[in-house]
């Protein structure tokens, strides 16, 4: 993750959303609103749901694929496609540097640490529950 930041601050903060995540407080952000408000936005978390429901581990591999799926089924790209899933998971919209949060996750998430790492199949039930 440290080729995708310019200090150690920013470091800090994309780590931060590997250990903090909190559905709701998501949801509530204007920011959030606006993401989810564009063009198909709701569809691209639902059919993300579906895909990570099954439980399996999410690593480069299998986001690579469900990335690959959602854009041969839906026929979106760029921040419609992607702005949706990083607020779900990461939680926040934004870049590249996201997928590198949502990368790490799953193998998070099996490690001990002073506080739980939600994993990703976690996140979307929590994300898709506070939204309602």
């Amino acid at each position: 993750m440290g080729g995708h930041v310019t200090d150690d601050a920013a470091l800090g903060e994309l780590l931060g959303l590997v250990f903090h995540y909190d559905a709701r407080e998501i949801v509530s952000k204007v920011e959030s609103h606006v993401v989810l408000s564009r063009y198909a936005a709701r569809d691209v978390l639902r059919e993300l749901a579906l895909l990570l429901l099954d439980g399996e581990a999410v690593n480069s591999d299998r986001f690579s694929k469900i990335i690959t799926r959602l854009k041969e089924g839906m026929d979106l790209r760029g921040r419609e496609l992607f702005h949706p899933i990083r607020l779900a998971l990461a939680g926040r919209a934004g870049e590249g540097e996201l997928d590198r949060v949502i990368l790490l996750l799953d193998e998070a998430a099996g490690l001990s640490f002073s506080v739980v790492v939600k994993s990703v199949r976690t996140r979307i039930v929590e994300f898709c529950a506070a939204l309602g």
